[in-house]
């Protein structure tokens, strides 16, 4: 009884951690596009600096995976993570210039990059230890956390913008004090048993998986940093931006609810490619909508796209790859969505919506996600044809 309690307990602390951390993104995620606008930068410079923060991702993910698997705990790796983010935060606005944000936002995303992916490690291994909860349920408090918290700060960067840096240092203590109330997770290349990363591109499917997610997170990498923009563009205002943001966070509910029943009855194939119509639909609206009141419901097809792709390939990587790399699995995840995706998808979308604004390459990502998703479907049902024709043949 005593255990079924601190289980329990566990659980709770997880889904209050999701809710703190996920609602620190919707702080400087949403936001910071919007403060370097307010301080004078441009376009092309908006989308240098927060392309550079996912290139930094591209070198720390491998890191911080490889010593969450080869830890005592992964929990420590966990703290190292936030604690780096937030000495950073409180450096972040001691100047404007350009060269010292993007020291600060590679230094930033360096340590903020791998969180997502070394939590949601510890999460589900816990979750599979003791074969109870879902994952989709705890999830949850990350979508009620953004959602808050968009409303919230939407209201207080009206006329205060520049207080994200102290809100979001506030967060990151908040989940540095969830974290020490984790179950202790190890890492399962602590005690010599070794395995090389390579195991991990060997696996054919995970790797087709990657590279479709990796598609669609690249027009998700524009949305992140231009979106904001382009929202104001149309006339709304930081307040509706925050509801608009609600809108997206909420609409993640129902998959998360019914998450563990789709994956027992959907194969993920096909949720990927529904994912992927989605994101086509989506970013096709957004390049014909005029006011700003239209964006509202188009952004409940958020909880089509993101959360999907997200929740999708984190429990299959935590399924199909070994528990000696579950870590470096989620981080290569991590390294590709958070890191290479959203360099083209802000820097590339920076360069070209300077040549052609930002509800024409809007089109041209509903275009990408399209033809990525029409590309996928002739793969997979090409597959299904050849495993049906052996089978034939085996009869």
């Amino acid at each position: 009884m005593k255990n079924n309690q601190s289980v329990k307990a566990s659980l709770n602390y997880f889904l209050l951690f999701y809710a703190v951390i996920y609602a620190g993104n919707a702080v400087y995620g949403t936001f910071l596009p919007l403060y370097f606008q307010d301080i004078g930068f441009t376009a092309l410079q908006i989308g240098t600096l927060l392309s550079l923060g996912p290139f930094v991702a591209i070198l720390a993910q491998p890191i911080w995976g490889a010593l969450g698997d080869r830890a005592r705990t992964k929990n420590f790796i966990l703290l190292i993570l936030l604690t780096g983010c937030l000495i950073t935060m409180i450096l972040y606005p001691l100047s404007n210039q350009f060269i010292y944000l993007l020291l600060m936002i590679s230094i930033f995303t360096f340590f903020q990059t791998s969180i997502f992916a070394i939590s949601d490690t510890i999460t589900l291994e816990v979750l599979d230890k003791h074969k109870t909860g879902s994952f989709g349920h705890i999830r949850m408090g990350g979508t009620f956390g953004f959602a808050i918290m968009s409303i919230v700060f939407g209201i207080i960067s009206k006329d205060h913008i520049g207080s994200l840096f102290a809100v979001y240092s506030c967060i990151i203590v908040a989940a540095f004090l969830l974290v020490l109330k984790f179950p202790a997770v190890e890492g399962h290349q602590s005690q010599g048993r070794k395995m090389s990363i390579r195991v991990l591109f060997k696996n054919r499917m995970l790797m087709i998986y990657f590279g479709f997610n990796f598609i669609l997170q690249i027009t998700l990498g524009y949305y992140y940093a231009f979106f904001p923009m382009y929202f104001r563009e149309l006339g709304g205002d930081n307040v509706m931006l925050g509801w608009s943001m609600v809108i997206s966070s909420l609409s993640e509910v129902p998959f998360l609810l019914f998450a563990d029943k789709i994956f027992k009855r959907v194969k993920i194939p096909i949720i990927l490619l529904a994912a992927a119509a989605f994101t086509a639909l989506r970013w096709f609206l957004f390049s014909i909508i005029d006011l700003p009141i239209w964006v509202l419901p188009v952004q409940a097809l958020h909880g089509l796209i993101f959360i999907v792709l997200t929740v999708t390939m984190a429990t299959y990587i935590n399924k199909e790859v070994p528990k000696e790399l579950k870590a470096s699995g989620q981080t290569l995840n991590g390294l590709m969505n958070l890191g290479v995706a959203r360099i083209i998808g802000s820097f590339a979308g920076g360069i070209a919506t300077t040549s052609f604004g930002i509800r024409h390459v809007f089109m041209y990502n509903s275009i990408i996600a399209f033809l990525s998703m029409a590309g996928f479907a002739l793969f997979f049902l090409g597959a299904r044809n050849r495993k049906s024709s052996v089978s034939n043949q085996k009869h």
